[in-house]
Order: structure tokens, then C-alpha cells, then sequence
């Protein structure tokens, strides 16, 4: 099969190094920046281009939301017919509204899917053929979504070495994916603004570093992903600042009962959620 990654950055580039270390299939590469082409010269085959682009089986497009939508419906007319194409962001109802309905019509084959892996550091640099192994791929099927391009995508997802397929609606995957990642991040980028950050070192340890490791972000990116996802990241901030005013006025109140309470409630849910997981 031949395979057209369009961004190498550290999730492009991460799928080009697991597809040739896993797999047989030919890989193709476009990147903006020439320089990053050059560094993954040796794991590819040749690079995407209007060209090459018309001979790809897949197209794995690894960009920010609005120049993945930019760069399929630029491509439109120069994708092989029954081509299956995929992105990988992590907001699909956006992608899902401006891309399906136009690719069907065009007999193109659009999967949406979210790998559910990555860094605090981005680039192809960054980029490993490791980054998938335990990860759980997430593809989001729609009525125009074909079953037969689906189970291609959850084989190469295991092939490369994905643990998990999680199958959910664009709509339930905002939902749920504005808790799990996109509230850390930030949580975790408003906890580092503390004046204190710069008076860590020596005091810190392991809750320090698993709490402001996401701070660390591509600011751009990010800033993307929650405007595009905002209905639902505003109803998880407006859960949490509701969660975290009552350990506020239990502590202004004296009341720790309450206080221990509330902690106890949050530990048996994580205790919960862990054993639900198995």
C-alpha cells in the first residue's frame, strides 16, 4: 500500500517511523519546511506531492484542524478515487462537518480518527516509532463512513502498536476528550503560573512534575482545539472552578470534616475509575 503522510511533525512523523519499522507499505511525506523532509529522507519512499499525491491508497494528514481541512479540500480533485484519507486532530465534529459529506460525494474514503498519544514537546525531532505502543486509537465513524476503510484503519492501527480501538460519535468524542486532555492542559497551564513555579526546585517531586508536565504546550495548537471544542471544555471549567470553590469555602470555614469529605469523595471516584478500567 502506498501511504501519503502530509505534516511530519511528532505525530506525522511518528506514523512514518511506526508504519516502516511495523509494516511492508510505502510511505510518502509532505512537509512545509524542506528541512524536515531531508531529516526524514531516509524512512521514506518519495515525497507527497500533486504528483505523487494521485497514487496514494492512504492519506494520513497530520496537521492543526483548519489546515487539515485546508489541505484535503485543496487536494480534492488530485486524490486517487476510493482513496482512504484520515486526520488525526483532536476535535472531530469541526473536521467531521467541513470534510465527510464533501469527500463522499467525491468517492473518497474519510476516516476520522484520534490517536490518543503524543509529548509536551512537538517536531519531527521529537517524533519516535515508540510514541503509539499502549495507545488507544479513537475513529469516528459516520453515516457516510465506509466499514471496509474502518477495519483497514483499526488493523494499522495495531500493527503499529496501538493496544486499543475506541470506536464513538464526533460528538461524543468532544465531549468526553475536553475532560481528559484538553481541561489538563489547562489546569495544568494555569497551576504553573504560580509565582512559586521559579522556587521548585528542591520541593518538588512526582505530583510537581505529573501536574505541570502538559503546561508545556504548543500554544497555537492548543488554542485551536478549545476554541473549536468550546461548548464543552466551558462546561468542564465551569464543573471544575464549582468542584474547587468548595474546598475554597470548606477551608475558609474551618470545616475540615468537610474538607476530608470532599477529598475522600475524589479519591473513591479515581479508585472507581481505575477499577472500571480492567
Amino acid at each position: 500500500m502506498n501511504i501519503g503522510i502530509a505534516g511530519l511533525g511528532l505525530m506525522g512523523g511518528s506514523m512514518l517511523k511506526a508504519i516502516k519499522k511495523s509494516t511492508s507499505h510505502r510511505c510518502f511525506g509532505y512537509n512545509r519546511t524542506h528541512a524536515v523532509l531531508k531529516k526524514a529522507e531516509k524512512y521514506l519512499d518519495g515525497v507527497l506531492c500533486q504528483k505523487t499525491l494521485k497514487d496514494m491508497d492512504l492519506v494520513i494528514v497530520c496537521l492543526n484542524p483548519q489546515l487539515t481541512v485546508d489541505y484535503i479540500l485543496n487536494n480534492l480533485d488530485g486524490f486517487k478515487k476510493d482513496a482512504i484519507i484520515i486526520d488525526v486532530c483532536g476535535v472531530k465534529r469541526f473536521v467531521v462537518e467541513k470534510l465527510d459529506e464533501r469527500l463522499y460525494e467525491k468517492s473518497l474514503k474519510f476516516v476520522p480518527c484520534h490517536p490518543m498519544a503524543g509529548k509536551e514537546v512537538g517536531g519531527y525531532k521529537n517524533s519516535s516509532s515508540a510514541l503509539f505502543k499502549g495507545a488507544s486509537f479513537i475513529i469516528t465513524p459516520t453515516q457516510f463512513t465506509d466499514i471496509k476503510a474502518v477495519e483497514l484503519m483499526e488493523e494499522l492501527a495495531r500493527t503499529i502498536g496501538f493496544s486499543k480501538v475506541v470506536k464513538a460519535s464526533p460528538e461524543e468524542h468532544d465531549s468526553i476528550i475536553a475532560y481528559t486532555s484538553q481541561l489538563a492542559h489547562v489546569v495544568s497551564n494555569a497551576y504553573a503560573k504560580s509565582p512559586n513555579i521559579s522556587k521548585h526546585q528542591g520541593f518538588s517531586a512526582g505530583s510537581f512534575q505529573d501536574l505541570t508536565r502538559v503546561a508545556r504546550l504548543d500554544s497555537r495548537m492548543w488554542a485551536e482545539l478549545l476554541k473549536l471544542n468550546k461548548d464543552n471544555i466551558l462546561a468542564e471549567l465551569e464543573l471544575i472552578i464549582h468542584h474547587l470553590e468548595k474546598y475554597k469555602k470548606a477551608m475558609i470555614e474551618n470545616d475540615f470534616e468537610r474538607l476530608q469529605a470532599l477529598l475522600e469523595k475524589g479519591n473513591i471516584m479515581k479508585i472507581n475509575s481505575l477499577n472500571n478500567s480492567f
